[in-house]
């Protein structure tokens, strides 16, 4: 089942939807584009014909001209610009005939802004080009609000001097005038293929191309903004949200999936969008939907927000349909309230998102919920897309669970930029209903927790994480890059990531830091960082007789029973004290130093636990034996055939990884050989992964260490752990950099267990810590 995948609340009320004014009908005509004066209401329709009413919707004529998939009213020239020409909005005759370059070979005019500034017209054009006309000093018309009627004066040439052609490698659909606060005029342009080359300085001697943003979600066909923040509305029914003064994505808002979006308007902090289903939806400043309603029988075209005169005054959205009308609505503008600011806004969506992720039951070890697993990757993906992440779909193989790469990218700036990878995994271990107070994947808030599977290991701490980003990013505070490799497999070895790591490593880029959440702190209430992990080697052992099962009353003592030999093998790995009795196992694990000493002092007294307890589980290799099956039916007078033992060791600093699963494996041969058995054995290394040892004098640590500090007030605890992380060592190795653990959730979170749970407060500090991280590490 498709999973809903917007982020933003739904927060409309039952009167939400304006109040429709008046509609207007236009003969067997679609309204392709509308404009409007302070008198005036213009909308350019299929038949060639501007349809004038009057603010009190009357009707006032109707302007014949070519080419009206663009209106634009100049306000001081009392003007309105068509895609054909200038009239004049007092006489409402003609003024001038616009004669693009190449005229009919421009095709058709598709979008038109004035500048008043630079006294400039811009046109967006079919063949793929961009014109601008100066009026300044050519003798133009300045209305002097005469009621006389002025003769067409000119035709206004466009010289191939003024053109750009291409601008864009598609028909240019839209296009809108930004000031910034030094008075600069550029020209935001869309187009109907990617990348689009979107930012464009205007000066006195023409366009100069400035920047381009890449949209991956096809054609912009509406754009509007407001101070610097720019709206693209696109294809299939996105939103992209982009800043100007950093050069950024901020946000995407997915309005509905698969649905063009062919206008918008503004209205203050409000964003309308209009879509080809014929729905209009309102989208406040934290970007959820505050009103919707079905405004047309058909596609939305063209909108645009204008005062309205009379005495009941206030502001109204006009709108224009395919369906033959023009709709007006009152609008309101938005409400200035005490709200929670940006960062309660990105602690809702966290929790919000958090819900959302929960429910997908991303079990990647049954088979029954692969598909399951790869909703997640979708949902996933999207979700970091519409945080302000430029996203992708990794395949890892047949069978395996796709990786989502997602980048956030900070403020471009000509130095290079630090490159941080945070990997996580959106996958999760089984969770049987017993033992659960509320279901698993339902995400349930309790006591200041909040319950559900995976929701501490790892989904909570992946969308903290995304939080911080997306909030630097509203901030204009992002100034790393932040590259998110979020594998589905790693709960059960992630089978093909380094395959597809090495294989996409262009595509991710240079990488200067490695972050990782993927661990809970060793008690309740002190913070801590992890800096090391045991590696592991899961070795698979069999002995087969080759025959089948026999009866022991029958074969019992004539005989070598595959079992016995089981027990005397396993016997052979280890001694007295748990010790490890393959030879040279501990040759080569590094000794405990002084520092490491007192630390284990101090975690001991946090902890109440052994020090030398702490350190034979994080810092000493193991070996356990952890089942045995039989085959046959498994009662008591079975000889099985055929016994299987699982095995695994942990490893530590300084065992060299391959060494130790040689040495497993001739020890197994070597001891089964002695035995002079006529059974058969086989030993299967099944998964590996090596340990590691993070750089605790490096300033990416103590960037971190200080993050945690400042975030928490008391100096975070030094842990390491007993459990094994295989991806760490490898990205450390791909990438060349080092890797960093921050834990988030408690001792008590149940990982892995019925009701996992994660405190609030440490779900909020953890997206606080890892904003102060990225802030920090900015010019290392």
């Amino acid at each position: 089942m498709l999973r809903p995948a917007s982020l933003s609340r739904d927060l409309q009320s039952d009167h939400s939807a304006p109040l429709l004014i008046h509609s207007l009908h236009e003969t067997r005509s679609s309204v392709l584009s509308l404009a409007a004066s302070e008198n005036y209401i213009f909308s350019g329709t299929q038949n060639h014909v501007i349809s004038v009413r009057t603010q009190v919707l009357c009707h006032a004529r109707q302007l014949t001209c070519n080419g009206l998939l663009a209106l634009e009213y100049a306000k001081e020239k009392e003007w309105l610009f068509s895609s054909s020409g200038i009239w004049s909005t007092v006489s409402l005759e003609p003024l001038y005939v616009i004669d693009p370059y190449l005229e009919t070979g421009a095709g058709d005019l598709f979008s038109i802004v004035w500048s008043p500034s630079l006294q400039t017209i811009f046109i967006g054009c079919q063949n793929t080009s961009l014109q601008c006309y100066p009026q300044t000093g050519r003798g133009s018309p300045d209305s002097d609000g005469s009621s006389v009627a002025p003769v067409p004066q000119a035709f206004l040439t466009i010289p191939p001097s003024n053109v750009i052609d291409p601008a864009h490698w598609g028909y240019v659909y839209c296009m809108v005038l930004l000031t910034g606060s030094n008075d600069a005029i550029q020209l935001a342009t869309g187009s109907g293929t990617r990348p689009l080359r979107f930012l464009w300085d205007c000066t006195s001697n023409g366009l100069k191309f400035n920047h381009e943003f890449t949209c991956n979600h096809g054609a912009i066909l509406a754009i509007v903004a407001r101070g610097e923040t720019l709206y693209a509305g696109c294809q299939d029914g996105y939103v992209k949200v982009l800043d100007l003064e950093t050069k950024t994505l901020v946000r995407t808002i997915i309005i509905q999936e698969g649905v063009d979006i062919l206008a918008m308007s503004l209205m203050g902090s409000d964003l309308y969008t209009c879509s080809a289903n014929g729905w209009v939806k309102r989208w406040s400043s934290s970007f959820d939907c505050t009103a919707s309603w079905n405004a047309h029988d058909g596609i939305v075209l063209s909108s645009i927000v204008t005062k309205r005169n009379g005495p009941q005054g206030g502001y109204c959205i006009v709108t224009g349909a395919n369906d033959d009308h023009v709709k007006v609505w009152e609008i309101n503008p938005p409400k200035v309230t005490m709200d929670e600011g940006n960062d309660g806004v990105t602690s809702l969506t966290m929790t919000y998102a958090l819900s959302k992720f929960v429910s997908i039951p991303s079990v990647s070890c049954n088979a029954s919920n692969r598909e399951d697993c790869r909703q997640a990757a979708i949902w996933l993906k999207k979700c970091l897309g519409q945080l302000g992440a430029h996203t992708a779909m990794l395949p890892t193989g047949e069978g395996n669970n796709p990786i989502v790469l997602a980048t956030f990218e900070g403020t471009h700036r000509s130095q290079p930029k630090p490159r941080i990878l945070f990997y996580g995994h959106y996958d999760v271990i089984a969770a049987p209903p017993k033992g659960w107070t509320s279901h698993p994947f339902t995400l349930t808030g309790r006591n200041g927790y909040l319950y559900g599977r995976g929701v501490t290991d790892d989904k909570g701490p992946i969308m903290a994480v995304a939080c911080a980003a997306a909030e630097l990013l509203s901030r204009r505070a992002l100034e790393v890059d932040l590259v998110f490799l979020i594998e589905g497999e790693e709960e059960c070895g992630s089978t093909g990531f380094g395959e597809t790591v090495r294989k996409h490593k262009d595509l991710i880029g240079d990488i200067d830091a490695i972050l990782v959440s993927n661990s809970t702190w060793i008690a309740e209430d002190r913070p801590c960082i992890t800096y090391g992990l045991r590696g592991v080697v899961h070795c698979a052992i069999e002995i087969s007789s080759g025959l089948p099962d026999l009866h022991s009353g029958v074969e019992g003592g004539g005989t070598t029973e595959p079992m016995s030999d089981m027990i005397k093998i396993l016997s052979t790995l280890t001694g007295g004290q748990r010790r490890v009795q393959i030879p040279a196992f501990y040759d080569h694990v590094r000794p405990q130093t002084e520092e490491e000493k007192e630390l284990y002092k101090l975690l001991s007294e946090v902890t109440h636990t052994p020090a030398s307890s702490l350190a034979s589980r994080w810092r000493e290799p193991s070996l356990t034996i952890h089942s045995l099956e039989v085959s046959g039916p498994k009662n008591a007078t079975v000889i099985p055939g055929t016994v299987k033992a699982q095995v695994s060791i942990r490893i530590v600093p300084d065992q060299d990884l391959d060494t130790i699963v040689k040495s497993l494996c001739d020890h197994l041969k070597y001891s089964f050989k002695a035995f002079q058995s006529p059974n058969t054995l086989r030993v299967n290394v099944e998964h590996t992964a090596d340990w590691w040892l993070g750089q605790l004098d490096g300033p990416w640590f103590q960037g971190l260490e200080s993050a945690v500090q400042e975030e928490w007030g008391i100096e975070p605890l030094r842990i390491r752990e007993g459990g094994s992380i295989p991806s760490i060592p490898y990205l450390e190795k791909e990438f060349g950099c080092h890797a960093l653990h921050l834990p988030m959730g408690q001792s008590s979170d149940q990982a892995h267990l019925p009701d996992e749970r994660i405190s609030l407060v440490n779900l909020h500090k953890g997206k606080a810590v890892a904003e102060r991280f990225l802030l920090k590490m900015a010019n290392k």
